[in-house]
């Protein structure tokens, strides 16, 4: 036997071991993921293990953030409290909204500890200018602190414009912490963050690497974005850090997105969310509990939210879950905007036999791809749709990066989640549940008004593609699973 017959047989033994390795860790989890990595250690065999190294650990047997740091500074009693009253049926509801989607409000509750406050006020921003410029001015006249959290801080003029902004309101007294996600923002460095932390802002990674351009976690990033000013206003959406997101980037153009500014007690759940995001990253400054974090708020508002987040550590999908219950509650109407659009068999399933019964669905995703396998993979299930009568928009005018849900105009979500596996499984995710019919029927406009900028597919259209634009579509289609 030749060296070659040698190293050729090695490579088919070591490809079965790692075949079988993979079919064992993923006996229990999603048996389409287990398929398509099956897929990639048949067609680039040692390499393919490899890459699931990289891309494949099960974080759902680890507990990241622990119900028990919530516990130790007292904030699970409004939990409780509510989880009482509506175990009970004594829970007053406020408006129509919530009452209306109240088994909704109680899978939150009970499963996800999100309490549902109803004394909020919101403002909506899909413009990047408009949205920053609010949030530089709340930055402007922060008095006690500033919480900062993003998936993406760029290092360019807005990313530098926000640094300066918050090393000066260190220099004011005001306790300044960032925390970015170390792969969505692996262009930033320490110099970029070193005058910030000079003057005593905190600055933590999500995920650090050890080693440089190598991080083993590199599937599990924290997707989140949030703010949060002096315990009042809170910050919750699709937004980034980055020229881009206000329009200066020439590739996508008008950068198309949904952001909310919260004044009310919803902010203190963006606040714990912010908390244990934090405190899991640090390990050193560990934020403890200071009544100054959750003051008491007086708004007029009567908006009803509840926070909701998931992760790969979650014991469920809970927003994939909030959706579907969203979804197969809708009567007449749901409105979903997302840039990537690869949806489990549930909810593919759940949006088919809505459109089906006579629901009006619209989807809307962006006419131009940033990440070429998922846009194809996204063209292979909205084909699915078309067949029913489901109605399917372009958006031309730039880059549709927008998360959200709205149904029957009287609920909505919008956070950071987006209509695929990666936001369900993968990532760590945020989003705000709205019950409001003012807020709902001001997204279905923002919805209807893009329309005047989108292009319909229609499924004569959608069949003229070419075929290789087809085998694109199949192959995947079939590595869906695990973009």
């Amino acid at each position: 036997m030749n060296i070659t017959s040698w190293l050729l047989g090695l490579v088919i033994f070591l490809n079965i071991i790692f075949a079988l390795i993979v079919i064992f860790q993923e006996r229990k989890e999603d048996v389409g993921s287990t398929w398509a990595w099956l897929l990639v250690l048949l067609l680039i065999p040692v390499a393919g293990f490899i890459l699931y190294l990289f891309l494949a650990q099960n974080f759902r047997r680890k507990k990241l953030f622990h119900w028990d740091d919530i516990k130790k500074r007292g904030l699970d009693r409004g939990v409780k409290s509510q989880v009482s009253q509506f175990q009970s049926q004594q829970f007053q509801f406020r408006n129509y909204s919530s009452a209306r989607y109240k088994d909704l409000i109680a899978m939150n509750l009970l499963h996800n500890q999100a309490e549902l406050t109803e004394d909020n006020q919101v403002k909506i921003y899909t413009d990047g200018k408009e949205k920053f410029a609010a949030l530089f001015k709340d930055i402007e006249q922060a008095k006690n602190y500033i919480h900062l959290q993003y998936y993406i801080i760029q290092k360019d003029n807005l990313g530098k414009q926000l640094m300066k902004l918050l090393t000066k309101k260190v220099q004011e007294g005001v306790e300044v912490r960032v925390l970015y996600d170390e792969l969505g923002s692996r262009r930033i460095n320490k110099r970029f963050l070193k005058e910030l932390r000079a003057v005593g802002g905190q600055v933590e990674a999500f995920f650090p690497s050890k080693l440089r351009l190598i991080n083993l976690r590199i599937n599990y990033r924290n997707h989140r974005k949030l703010v949060i000013i002096d315990g009042k206003i809170g910050y919750v959406g699709g937004f980034n850090v980055g020229d881009e997101y206000l329009g200066l980037n020439p590739k996508f153009g008008y950068w198309r997105d949904t952001h909310l500014r919260i004044e009310g007690t919803a902010v203190y759940a963006i606040q714990t969310r912010f908390i244990l995001d934090w405190n899991q990253a640090s390990h050193i400054h560990d934020i403890a509990y200071f009544p100054s974090l959750f003051p008491l708020v007086s708004t007029t508002g009567n908006v009803g939210i509840q926070i909701v987040s998931s992760g790969p550590e979650s014991e469920y999908e809970y927003i994939k879950n909030a959706y579907l219950k969203m979804i197969t509650s809708a009567r007449s109407s749901i409105y979903i905007q997302t840039p990537y659009f690869i949806p489990d068999a549930s909810v593919l399933d759940a949006l088919r036999v809505a459109s089906l019964s006579g629901v009006e669905v619209n989807i809307m995703i962006p006419d131009k791809p940033d990440h070429m396998f998922v846009y194809w993979a996204t063209l292979s299930y909205i084909g699915e749709l078309l067949n029913t009568g489901t109605k399917v928009y372009l958006y031309n005018n730039g880059f549709m990066h927008a998360k959200t849900l709205v149904v029957d105009e009287e609920i909505a979500s919008v956070g950071t989640a987006n209509f695929d596996f990666r936001s369900f499984k993968l990532n760590f995710e945020v989003n705000a549940f709205i019950y409001d019919e003012r807020i709902a029927q001001q997204l279905s406009q923002e919805f209807r008004k893009d329309i005047g900028v989108s292009t319909l597919l229609t499924m004569e259209k959608y069949l003229k593609r070419s075929r290789w634009i087809k085998i694109k579509e199949s192959i995947s289609r079939l590595l869906s699973p695990i973009l």
